[in-house]
C-alpha cells in the first residue's frame, strides 16, 4: 500500500517502516490515534503523515532521532498498543 512493511495486531494496522526517498532514511509509521497524535507531533522526529495531499489522521512517522533508543521505540509501541483497542479492523472483506 505505501511501500514499506507493517505490522498487524488484531487484523489492525499498528507498527511500520518506510523507506523516504525524500529524506533518504527509513521512518517509523506509527497508528497512535487523533488525540496522542497532536501531543506527539511536538516530540522529537515526529512528523504528520501526508502521501498525497492530506494528511492521515491518528498516524505519524517518527525519524530516526526520534526512535533510535530502546526507550524511545518502546513509547512509540506503547502508544501504538493503547490506541489497538478502538482501530478500525483491515480484515478483508469475503
Amino acid at each position: 500500500m505505501m511501500g514499506g512493511l507493517f505490522y498487524m495486531v488484531d487484523d489492525k494496522m499498528f507498527l511500520g517502516i518506510h523507506f523516504s526517498k525524500k529524506m533518504n532514511t527509513d521512518l517509523l509509521m506509527a497508528l497512535i490515534g487523533e488525540e496522542v497524535s497532536e501531543e506527539a507531533l511536538k516530540m522529537e522526529g515526529c512528523h504528520p503523515i501526508d502521501f498525497t495531499g492530506r494528511l492521515m489522521k491518528g498516524y505519524v512517522f517518527v525519524d530516526p532521532d526520534g526512535y533510535d533508543l530502546d526507550t524511545q521505540l518502546e513509547k512509540w509501541i506503547e502508544y501504538c498498543e493503547a490506541f489497538n483497542p478502538f482501530a478500525k479492523s483491515s480484515k478483508k472483506k469475503k
